[in-house]
């Protein structure tokens, strides 16, 4: 069984119904669906309907298999209903407010006070997110041929589940159950009350004062946009620097940026304690050994993810999990029970959409095929959408000087790319780390306004094989942010011995 993840239809044309709350919620938990009557042995049944879950459907599909489909909550996952689809929407308007109180930058005349209507911010979101969400609605699945079923999924045996008491009976299945936002164990925080990434996206009234504890990618992304959108934003992170997962530079980078935003950061420093004061809520901080308080009006807890396998009857169906780190798996993705395979936010450390899309497909391929595509061959781009946004692709640094192996870091400043100097986004830069004694990339990070488009034409350049030799001859348009990609690929051809005419 061959080819890639399939590709997405085309729902209905946008326009052709309105994209209100009640379409999004007709399309990810109808309201009066009823679960069908399984009748023999499905090929593959699939806990959880995120991207994992809908690509694994997407692929067995279209190889004629028979599949279930059970989902607990709503359709699309955590990625659609509150996670990049939604933080996304609100980043893009954030982006468009900087952008005109920085218009003078551009030469262009902006009202003295600009404001910002909050409801019609999340009101855009959620038109965005019905529209997504018809692409794999529930009535588009049944369609298709797959059997929908809404409500806990929980294994009885090796090679049976039930979905509210009914039993189904399948030859493969896939645990592709996603993750959930961590609680704290801050003391008071939980009497309080606080948002998470499944609660914020409801709120229809700006936060005047806005606490955000947590320093990684979607803590980083949130603090931004609420304070461009016009909150005034502290975030709190306990390590000494945000995005502890990505370069030293690159981290500091965005600090600066989200600090010439209005942004009060706060690093090595820990939360102890919340209460509620008169009339506003007071986070109890210490660091280093200093302790002050916060005043606000709401707290976002952005933590990080952990997997959801409580409840599902693991045991029943000999597989092993972590509470941590999730569903234990193989190279290959399958589980201890020969025919379960798990992909995305249920096994995956990096819980990344492109991931979960992914490791999905590799898990379905290798329960019907030859059992041939690891989970580790795989090169992943992912990135940060902060403004500049932040993205990486391979092996850091860090990482090279552990394994010994000698690298070369070739970098060029955005402030140096006539593109990124014209359209006034010249923050950032561009780093390729090349194997000593060859050409071979092994890694790349970039800070740039456009870094999730570069990285992709890295993750293709480094899948293709392509070297820097090879990259300093492929011509890019002109002029175009990316052109600091091949102007890395010429600063290492400058250090090599010129040859013959």
């Amino acid at each position: 069984m061959g080819g890639g993840c399939p590709m997405k239809v085309n729902p209905t044309s946008p326009g052709s119904e309105p994209f209100s709350d009640n379409v999004y919620r007709q399309s990810v938990r109808p309201q009066a669906w009823q679960n069908p009557q399984p009748s023999g042995v499905y090929d593959l049944a699939v806990i959880g309907a995120g991207p994992a879950g809908l690509a694994a459907v997407e692929l067995a599909t279209r190889h004629g298999l028979r599949v279930a489909i059970i989902e607990r909550d709503r359709l699309g996952g955590n990625s659609l209903n509150a996670g990049s689809i939604p933080s996304k929407a609100m980043i893009r308007t954030g982006r468009v407010d900087a952008a005109l109180r920085d218009g003078a930058d551009i030469a262009v005349s902006v009202p003295a006070m600009l404001q910002t209507n909050f409801a019609a911010v999340m009101a855009r979101m959620r038109r965005i997110r019905t529209r997504i969400a018809g692409y794999q609605s529930a009535q588009r699945l049944s369609a298709r041929g797959v059997d929908v079923y809404f409500g806990d999924a929980q294994f009885l045996s090796p090679g049976a589940l039930a979905v509210g008491g009914v039993p189904i009976s399948f030859k493969k299945a896939l645990i592709a159950s996603g993750a959930q936002s961590q609680r704290s164990n801050i003391t008071g925080l939980e009497q309080i009350g606080y948002f998470t990434s499944e609660s914020i996206f409801d709120i229809t009234a700006l936060p005047k004062r806005l606490a955000v504890i947590g320093g990684g990618p979607l803590g980083c992304e949130l603090a931004q946009a609420f304070c461009r959108l016009g909150s005034q934003v502290t975030i709190v992170q306990n390590d000494p620097k945000f995005l502890p997962h990505e370069e030293r530079d690159a981290a500091e980078l965005l600090s600066l940026a989200l600090s010439k935003d209005g942004v009060e950061t706060r690093l090595n420093t820990t939360v102890i304690a919340a209460r509620q004061g008169k009339g506003e809520k007071l986070i109890d901080t210490v660091n280093n050994e200093v302790n002050s308080s916060i005043a606000v009006d709401e707290i976002l807890l952005s933590i990080g993810r952990v997997p959801n396998t409580a409840n599902l009857g693991l045991e029943a169906a000999g597989i092993e999990s972590d509470a941590v780190d999730g569903i234990n798996v193989d190279d290959y993705l399958c589980t201890t029970n020969t025919n379960v395979y798990a992909a995305g936010d249920a096994c995956k450390a990096h819980k990344f959409t492109n991931i979960a899309e992914t490791s999905a497909c590799i898990a379905v391929r290798n329960a019907f095929g030859q059992r041939t595509e690891r989970e580790s061959h795989l090169l992943i781009p992912w990135c940060t959408y902060c403004d500049p946004e932040i993205a990486h692709i391979g092996m850091h640094v860090l990482e090279a000087k552990r394994q010994s192996i000698p690298i070369t870091s070739f970098t060029v400043m955005m402030q140096d790319v006539d593109r990124a100097i014209t359209d006034g986004q010249d923050e950032g830069f561009v780093k390729l780390y090349v194997r000593d004694g060859s050409d071979e990339i092994l890694g790349a990070t970039i800070v740039a306004a456009r870094a999730s488009e570069m990285i992709n034409e890295m993750s293709v350049i480094m899948c293709a094989g392509i070297g820097m030799r090879r990259l300093a001859t492929i011509l890019h348009t002109y002029p175009a942010q990316s052109s600091a990609i091949r102007m890395a690929a010429l600063a290492y051809e400058a250090t090599q011995p010129s040859e013959p005419w």
